[in-house]
């Protein structure tokens, strides 16, 4: 809770995206739905209507309030979830407004289990100031090796670097 406000004090114009997976997981633990029948059509209904298709933020608004009235008006665990995502709408859908923002967080999670892998086999760092420079190399070395296991749509990445692809005007990259 306390990094949102720190990423606007530093950066005042950055954009906030919730993982729309971790959300949706969260109210699906929430409901029971895997476990208990009684909020599996809400929740279907939900995640076809509010999070599947993207839609402008007043249809969205209007397919929360239809959930409202047919699913919700006399339970409240579900009244608590519509009035949440109303909420937080600006954080879960900020990426309709951002090209190319990920609705998840699953491409820094990859990243921070390959990292937390590689720091598992050190066993830890002589000072601060090695880790520092252990960690600059290691981004280094990610951004500048090519991809070699990209499979279905991200296939065409094979051979390119993260780098380069970030790269404004793409220069002839040094082999």
């Amino acid at each position: 809770s306390s990094l949102v406000p720190a990423l606007k004090y530093h950066y005042p114009k950055a954009v906030v995206q919730l993982c729309q997976n971790h959300y949706v997981e969260n109210i699906r633990g929430l409901l029971k739905v895997r476990t208990d029948l009684t909020h599996r059509q809400f929740f279907a209904v939900l995640v076809n209507r509010v999070f599947k298709p993207d839609v402008a933020l007043r249809v969205r608004n209007l397919r929360l309030h239809e959930l409202m009235v047919r699913f919700a008006h006399t339970d409240t665990v579900r009244q608590h979830v519509l009035m949440d995502i109303f909420r937080r709408r600006k954080e879960l859908f900020a990426y309709m407004h951002v090209t190319h923002c990920p609705k998840t967080t699953n491409l820094i999670e990859l990243f921070n289990s390959h990292l937390n892998a590689r720091i598992r086999s050190i066993k830890g760092f002589k000072s601060f100031h090695s880790a520092n420079r252990w960690l600059n190399a290691y981004t280094i070395r990610r951004r500048t090796k090519a991809f070699t296991d990209c499979r279905g749509k991200f296939k065409h990445l094979n051979g390119k670097r993260s780098l380069e692809l970030t790269l404004k005007n793409p220069a002839e990259w040094p082999v």
